[in-house]
C-alpha cells in the first residue's frame, strides 16, 4: 500500500531524531504543571494526540506548548517520551509503521505513569488519499479502520481468468467474498457519535493550501481531487506495503465494501491504524482505556493513483513532487484542534462520555 507516513526524503532525518523540540517549557520543570504524574494512578490525561512521526507530532508541539516531557518506558527509542501541557493534553508518537504502532500503544497504556481511564485518544497522520473522495490537504475523519495487509495474493501476472486482481480474503474462493475474520483485527467500527462530533466542529475550518498542491490538482479531470481542500468523513485502511495505481486503488475501494457489509468508504492509505486500535482494544480489557473514546483523523498528503495520462510508477516515485505534505501537517491540527479544545473547554460535559448535543 502506498502509505503517506514520510512527506519526502529530507524529513527522514527529522523522523529518526531522539527528542522533539517541544517548546519552551522545561523538560525537568517538577513546577511548571500542577498535576505532575497524578499520584499512584499516574497523570490524569484529558487528551492524548497519537502520531506516527516526528512533523506529525511536531505541528501540535508547536502550538499548544509550553509542554512537559514525562519519558515512558518501552516506547520507541526515536520518541521515548510523551510531550504533556497544562491543559492535560499529551502528544506522543509511535514511530512509523504496524510493528511501532502496537509496540508504542501497548507500552503508553501499561504504563504506571499515566491515568488513560477518561482520556480521548485522537490519532492525527497523513495519508494517501483517494482522488473521488479527496484531495492533498483534505482531512479525513474516519468510522472504519480496515486492514489491507490481511489477504491472500496471487501474482497480478497469474490471476484466474475473470479475476480483475491477484488479491482476495483469506480462506475464500474468490476477490468478492468476505472472509471469516479470523485475525479479528482485520476491521474496527470506531464509536460514531464521536466521529460525528469530531466532523462538525471542524467541518467548516479553512484548510492549508499552497500552490504546487494547486497544481497537482489540476492534473485531474474531476472534482473533488480539483478542488481545495475540505474537512471530510470517510474510512481508512491500514498496511505497510506502500502502493500505487488505479486497479490496486479500486481494490482498496472494494476491500472497504467487502470488511464493512458496505458501509465504509474507503479514502485514505496509511500503515499504523489497525495495530494502534488492536492495541489500545487490548489495554480497554483490562479496564485501562476507554474504547469509545478513539477518533482518527488523516489528512491527504499526496494521491494514491494517477491522474489521466500519468503512469502509477510516476505518481509513486514523485509523490513529493505534489506539494500536499506541509499542507497536509497543518491541516493535521486545524482539523483535530476544534476537537481537542472542546473537549478540554468543556471538560464536564465530556468526562463521563461523548455529549449528546
Amino acid at each position: 500500500m502506498l502509505t503517506r507516513t514520510l512527506g519526502a526524503l529530507s524529513v527522514v532525518a527529522l523522523a529518526a531524531c531522539a527528542a522533539f523540540t517541544s517548546g519552551p517549557a522545561s523538560a525537568d520543570d517538577s513546577d511548571a504543571f500542577s498535576h505532575g504524574d497524578g499520584g499512584s494512578r499516574g497523570r490524569p490525561v484529558k487528551v492524548m494526540i497519537i502520531s506516527m512521526f516526528g512533523p506529525e507530532g511536531q505541528v501540535w508541539l508547536d502550538k499548544l506548548g509550553p509542554w512537559r516531557d514525562i519519558p515512558v518506558d518501552g516506547l520507541s527509542p526515536d520518541y521515548p517520551a510523551v510531550h504533556c501541557n497544562r491543559q492535560d493534553v499529551c502528544v506522543m508518537t509511535t514511530g512509523m509503521g504496524h510493528t511501532n504502532a502496537a509496540a508504542s500503544i501497548m507500552a503508553l497504556t501499561f504504563s504506571p505513569r499515566f491515568d488513560l481511564r477518561h482520556t480521548y485518544f485522537m490519532v492525527a497522520g497523513i495519508a494517501g488519499i483517494d482522488p473521488q473522495q479527496g484531495t492533498v490537504g483534505s482531512a479525513a475523519w474516519a468510522k472504519y479502520l480496515v486492514d489491507f495487509g490481511i489477504q491472500w495474493e496471487i501474482d497480478g501476472r497469474e490471476i484466474p481468468a475473470g479475476w480483475n486482481t491477484g488479491y482476495l480474503g483469506i480462506n475464500t474462493k474468490s476477490p468478492s467474498e468476505k472472509p471469516p475474520l479470523d485475525y479479528r483485527t482485520e476491521v474496527f467500527q470506531l464509536n460514531t457519535q464521536l466521529a460525528d462530533t469530531a466532523f462538525a466542529l471542524s467541518r467548516n475550518v479553512v484548510l492549508s493550501d499552497n500552490a504546487q498542491a494547486q497544481a497537482a490538482r489540476a492534473k485531474y479531470s474531476y472534482a473533488p481531487a480539483n478542488r481545495p481542500p475540505t474537512v471530510i468523513q470517510c474510512d481508512t485502511l491500514a498496511g505497510d506495503t506502500w502502493w500505487s495505481g488505479t486497479l490496486l486503488g479500486q481494490r482498496a475501494r472494494d476491500w472497504t465494501k467487502i470488511l464493512t457489509d458496505g458501509k465504509g468508504t474507503y479514502c485514505t492509505t496509511q500503515q499504523e491504524d489497525n495495530a494502534t486500535y488492536e492495541a489500545l482494544k487490548r489495554a480497554a480489557s483490562v479496564h485501562k482505556v476507554d474504547l469509545n473514546r478513539v477518533a482518527v483523523v488523516r489528512a491527504g498528503s499526496d494521491f494514491d493513483r494517477p491522474y489521466d495520462g500519468q503512469t502509477s510508477a510516476d505518481n509513486l516515485l514523485n509523490y513529493s513532487a505534489q506539494g500536499g505534505f506541509t499542507i497536509a501537517l497543518e491541516n493535521l491540527y486545524r482539523s483535530g484542534n476544534p476537537l481537542v479544545q472542546d473537549i478540554v473547554t468543556h471538560w464536564g460535559e465530556w468526562r463521563e462520555g461523548v455529549p449528546r448535543r
